[in-house]
């Protein structure tokens, strides 16, 4: 079985029952659970809150869909004890096109929604950039979020970091959407 380190870099979501998968708040948050450490049923069923049965039908889902896989494996009182971890260090959905629902987005403001108050940097910023500018900036943030990926300490508490970059949709084609 592979191990962590040979874990592939990034896996991209390709198929309809891969993005059916990650679509499924409660199948983000158990990959939530993963995306540091393996674990087995019982373990994701405690983390996220669910009862095993459905713990158990959802990691499967995952596990089918290419997500999820087992790592290792252990005899307990006679009963085979899984290890489930992420297939890849990073999922790449595909871009949803424009004025497709942005599944990142939604999971990323439930996930907000549900945070303690207390521990919450919310910020937005409405920016007039070059062209240039803003690849940059795009660009500046993502090497920011891989430099603290490289410093996540799987025994630490999960922070989460979302970043969306993007030109608004003019004002007449917002209110267009709207009627």
């Amino acid at each position: 079985m592979p191990t962590e380190d040979e874990l592939p870099e990034t896996f991209h979501v390709t198929t309809q029952e891969q993005l059916r998968a990650v679509s499924n708040l409660t199948r983000h948050r158990i990959m939530a659970v993963l995306r540091f450490q393996p674990a087995t049923i019982t373990q994701i069923a405690e983390r996220v809150g669910l009862a095993k049965g459905s713990s158990s039908y959802h990691v499967r889902l995952l596990e089918r869909a290419g997500l999820v896989r087992v790592v290792r494996t252990r005899k307990v009182r006679g009963v085979t004890e899984r290890y489930y971890a992420m297939s890849a260090r990073a999922i790449v959905l595909p871009d949803p096109g424009e004025g497709g629902p942005d599944v990142l987005m939604r999971h990323a403001v439930a996930d907000l929604e549900a945070s303690p108050a207390a521990g919450r940097h919310v910020r937005m910023a409405h920016l007039r950039l070059t062209e240039e500018q803003f690849e940059q900036l795009g660009a500046r943030l993502q090497e920011l979020a891989d430099e603290y990926r490289e410093l996540s300490d799987p025994s630490l508490p999960d922070a989460s970091l979302v970043f969306a970059l993007f030109h608004p949709g003019s004002r007449e084609q917002t209110e267009e959407d709207g009627k």
